[in-house]
Protein backbone atom coordinates (compact mmCIF):
# COMPACT_ATOMS: atom_id res chain seq x y z
CA UNK A 1 0.00 0.00 0.00
CA UNK A 2 0.83 3.50 -1.18
CA UNK A 3 0.38 6.07 1.48
CA UNK A 4 -0.13 9.41 0.54
CA UNK A 5 -0.36 12.79 1.94
CA UNK A 6 -1.89 15.80 0.28
CA UNK A 7 -0.61 19.30 1.01
CA UNK A 8 -2.85 22.18 -0.74
CA UNK A 9 -4.50 25.27 0.70
CA UNK A 10 -7.62 24.94 -1.95
CA UNK A 11 -9.66 22.22 -0.35
CA UNK A 12 -11.16 21.67 -3.90
CA UNK A 13 -7.92 20.73 -5.32
CA UNK A 14 -7.48 18.73 -2.26
CA UNK A 15 -10.59 16.89 -2.66
CA UNK A 16 -9.92 16.14 -6.64
CA UNK A 17 -6.73 14.36 -5.93
CA UNK A 18 -7.90 12.05 -2.96
CA UNK A 19 -10.68 11.41 -5.25
CA UNK A 20 -8.10 10.46 -8.29
CA UNK A 21 -6.03 8.53 -5.81
CA UNK A 22 -8.83 6.33 -3.33
CA UNK A 23 -9.91 4.79 -6.73
CA UNK A 24 -6.67 2.74 -6.90
CA UNK A 25 -6.46 -0.31 -4.74
CA UNK A 26 -3.16 0.20 -3.74
CA UNK A 27 -2.72 3.89 -2.80
CA UNK A 28 -4.07 5.34 0.63
CA UNK A 29 -4.68 8.99 1.16
CA UNK A 30 -3.60 8.94 4.97
CA UNK A 31 -3.95 12.88 5.68
CA UNK A 32 -4.55 16.01 4.38
CA UNK A 33 -2.64 19.46 5.31
CA UNK A 34 -3.90 23.21 4.12
CA UNK A 35 -0.51 24.58 4.25
CA UNK A 36 3.21 24.27 5.17
CA UNK A 37 3.31 23.57 8.30
CA UNK A 38 0.53 21.08 8.85
CA UNK A 39 2.19 19.39 6.03
CA UNK A 40 5.63 18.70 7.75
CA UNK A 41 3.48 17.50 10.71
CA UNK A 42 1.40 15.28 8.94
CA UNK A 43 4.54 13.68 7.96
CA UNK A 44 6.11 13.40 10.88
CA UNK A 45 2.58 11.95 12.28
CA UNK A 46 2.03 9.38 9.61
CA UNK A 47 5.09 9.11 7.17
CA UNK A 48 3.83 8.94 4.26
CA UNK A 49 5.48 7.34 1.11
CA UNK A 50 4.71 10.31 -0.42
CA UNK A 51 3.70 13.95 0.16
CA UNK A 52 2.18 15.73 -2.83
CA UNK A 53 3.39 19.38 -2.12
CA UNK A 54 1.39 22.66 -3.59
CA UNK A 55 4.59 24.94 -4.38
CA UNK A 56 2.44 28.39 -2.62
CA UNK A 57 0.56 27.48 0.44
CA UNK A 58 0.16 30.15 3.90
CA UNK A 59 1.86 30.13 7.18
CA UNK A 60 4.66 27.83 5.47
CA UNK A 61 5.11 27.51 1.36
CA UNK A 62 6.12 24.42 -0.13
CA UNK A 63 9.60 25.09 -0.62
CA UNK A 64 10.37 25.90 2.86
CA UNK A 65 8.22 22.54 4.14
CA UNK A 66 10.21 20.46 1.67
CA UNK A 67 13.38 21.27 3.28
CA UNK A 68 11.95 20.42 6.52
CA UNK A 69 10.81 16.84 5.40
CA UNK A 70 14.11 16.06 3.36
CA UNK A 71 16.63 17.39 6.29
CA UNK A 72 14.71 15.14 8.94
CA UNK A 73 16.37 11.71 9.50
CA UNK A 74 13.20 10.56 10.93
CA UNK A 75 11.59 10.87 7.12
CA UNK A 76 14.45 9.54 5.21
CA UNK A 77 11.90 7.51 4.10
CA UNK A 78 9.01 10.47 3.10
CA UNK A 79 9.55 11.44 -0.95
CA UNK A 80 7.96 14.93 -1.96
CA UNK A 81 6.58 16.02 -5.01
CA UNK A 82 5.80 18.79 -5.98
CA UNK A 83 2.36 20.67 -7.20
CA UNK A 84 2.94 23.70 -9.33
CA UNK A 85 0.47 25.79 -11.99
CA UNK A 86 3.67 26.48 -14.27
CA UNK A 87 6.37 23.63 -15.27
CA UNK A 88 9.22 26.24 -15.69
CA UNK A 89 8.92 27.61 -12.39
CA UNK A 90 12.01 29.01 -10.19
CA UNK A 91 10.55 28.10 -6.69
CA UNK A 92 9.87 24.61 -8.13
CA UNK A 93 14.42 24.51 -8.79
CA UNK A 94 14.38 25.36 -5.34
CA UNK A 95 12.58 22.46 -4.20
CA UNK A 96 14.01 20.63 -6.51
CA UNK A 97 17.75 21.48 -4.30
CA UNK A 98 16.29 20.99 -1.08
CA UNK A 99 14.86 17.42 -1.80
CA UNK A 100 11.80 17.14 -3.76
CA UNK A 101 11.82 14.06 -6.01
CA UNK A 102 9.83 15.61 -8.88
CA UNK A 103 7.46 17.76 -9.91
CA UNK A 104 3.93 17.70 -11.57
CA UNK A 105 1.92 20.53 -13.18
CA UNK A 106 -1.95 20.76 -11.70
CA UNK A 107 -3.48 20.27 -14.46
CA UNK A 108 -1.67 17.06 -15.01
CA UNK A 109 -3.74 14.00 -16.58
CA UNK A 110 -5.39 11.49 -13.71
CA UNK A 111 -3.43 8.78 -15.08
CA UNK A 112 0.39 10.78 -15.16
CA UNK A 113 -0.49 11.81 -11.16
CA UNK A 114 -1.11 7.89 -10.42
CA UNK A 115 1.94 7.12 -12.52
CA UNK A 116 4.06 9.35 -10.57
CA UNK A 117 2.76 8.55 -7.48
CA UNK A 118 3.93 4.89 -8.18
CA UNK A 119 7.16 6.16 -9.22
CA UNK A 120 8.17 8.36 -6.44
CA UNK A 121 7.56 5.95 -4.14
CA UNK A 122 9.51 3.00 -5.16
CA UNK A 123 12.47 5.30 -5.42
CA UNK A 124 12.61 5.38 -9.73
CA UNK A 125 13.67 8.10 -12.13
CA UNK A 126 12.56 12.01 -12.00
CA UNK A 127 9.08 12.73 -12.53
CA UNK A 128 8.44 14.35 -15.88
CA UNK A 129 12.23 13.73 -16.69
CA UNK A 130 11.92 15.97 -19.78
CA UNK A 131 10.62 19.10 -18.15
CA UNK A 132 12.70 18.65 -15.13
CA UNK A 133 16.36 18.67 -16.75
CA UNK A 134 14.64 21.77 -18.71
CA UNK A 135 13.99 23.61 -15.42
CA UNK A 136 17.05 22.51 -14.28
CA UNK A 137 18.70 24.18 -17.38
CA UNK A 138 17.20 27.12 -17.25
CA UNK A 139 17.58 27.98 -13.72
CA UNK A 140 20.68 26.28 -12.39
CA UNK A 141 22.57 29.09 -14.51
CA UNK A 142 21.25 31.55 -12.26
CA UNK A 143 22.94 30.95 -9.27
CA UNK A 144 26.33 31.02 -8.33
CA UNK A 145 28.30 27.99 -9.29
CA UNK A 146 29.98 26.40 -6.04
CA UNK A 147 33.26 24.94 -6.05
CA UNK A 148 33.56 20.96 -7.19
CA UNK A 149 34.81 20.54 -3.22
CA UNK A 150 35.58 17.34 -1.42
CA UNK A 151 32.34 15.53 -1.80
CA UNK A 152 32.60 15.34 -5.72
CA UNK A 153 36.23 14.40 -5.38
CA UNK A 154 35.59 11.62 -3.97
CA UNK A 155 33.81 9.84 -6.86
CA UNK A 156 35.61 7.90 -8.91
CA UNK A 157 35.86 8.36 -12.61
CA UNK A 158 33.18 5.79 -13.02
CA UNK A 159 30.93 7.17 -10.54
CA UNK A 160 31.51 10.69 -12.68
CA UNK A 161 30.42 9.31 -15.73
CA UNK A 162 27.53 7.40 -13.72
CA UNK A 163 26.45 10.66 -12.51
CA UNK A 164 26.14 12.33 -15.71
CA UNK A 165 24.64 9.95 -17.38
CA UNK A 166 22.18 10.38 -14.36
CA UNK A 167 21.87 14.36 -15.42
CA UNK A 168 21.10 13.04 -19.25
CA UNK A 169 17.80 11.66 -17.78
CA UNK A 170 19.08 7.95 -18.32
CA UNK A 171 17.52 5.69 -16.26
CA UNK A 172 19.45 3.24 -14.41
CA UNK A 173 19.08 0.29 -17.27
CA UNK A 174 19.50 2.68 -20.01
CA UNK A 175 22.81 3.64 -17.73
CA UNK A 176 23.40 -0.33 -18.12
CA UNK A 177 23.73 -0.71 -21.69
CA UNK A 178 24.92 1.86 -22.48
CA UNK A 179 28.26 1.26 -20.11
CA UNK A 180 27.96 -2.32 -20.81
CA UNK A 181 27.20 -3.26 -16.92
CA UNK A 182 24.72 -4.68 -15.40
CA UNK A 183 21.66 -3.07 -14.39
CA UNK A 184 22.20 -3.92 -10.61
CA UNK A 185 25.84 -2.66 -10.77
CA UNK A 186 24.26 0.55 -12.52
CA UNK A 187 21.80 0.62 -9.76
CA UNK A 188 24.81 0.45 -7.31
CA UNK A 189 26.63 2.80 -8.54
CA UNK A 190 23.66 5.15 -8.80
CA UNK A 191 23.28 4.12 -5.04
CA UNK A 192 26.83 5.03 -3.92
CA UNK A 193 27.11 8.16 -5.47
CA UNK A 194 23.43 9.30 -3.73
CA UNK A 195 25.64 8.13 -0.34
CA UNK A 196 28.72 9.91 -1.24
CA UNK A 197 26.77 13.02 -2.01
CA UNK A 198 24.37 12.76 0.65
CA UNK A 199 21.56 13.36 -1.15
CA UNK A 200 18.32 11.67 -0.84
CA UNK A 201 16.56 11.70 -4.88
CA UNK A 202 17.92 11.31 -8.38
CA UNK A 203 16.89 15.36 -8.93
CA UNK A 204 19.58 16.23 -6.34
CA UNK A 205 22.06 14.02 -8.67
CA UNK A 206 21.32 16.34 -11.56
CA UNK A 207 21.01 19.95 -9.98
CA UNK A 208 24.28 18.95 -8.43
CA UNK A 209 25.77 17.92 -11.67
CA UNK A 210 24.74 21.15 -13.84
CA UNK A 211 25.94 23.03 -10.45
CA UNK A 212 29.37 22.26 -10.44
CA UNK A 213 29.81 22.14 -14.68
CA UNK A 214 29.51 18.48 -15.23
CA UNK A 215 27.03 18.87 -17.30
CA UNK A 216 25.91 21.73 -19.44
CA UNK A 217 21.92 22.85 -21.14
CA UNK A 218 23.86 22.15 -24.55
CA UNK A 219 23.74 18.58 -24.85
CA UNK A 220 19.33 18.92 -24.94
CA UNK A 221 17.86 18.40 -27.77
CA UNK A 222 14.85 20.52 -29.55
CA UNK A 223 11.51 19.91 -28.01
CA UNK A 224 13.41 18.36 -24.57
Amino acid sequence: MIRVLLADDQTLVRAGFRSILSDEENIEVVAEAANGAQAVAGAREHRPDVVLMDIRMPELDGLEATRRIAGDPALDGVRVIILTTFDLDDYVYGALRAGAAGFLVKDTEPAELIHAVRVVARGDALIAPSITRRLIAEFAGRVKRPEPGPRLNALTEREREVMTLVAAGLSNDEIAAKLVLSPATAKTHVSRIMTKLSVRDRAQLVVIAYEAGMITPGWLTPGA
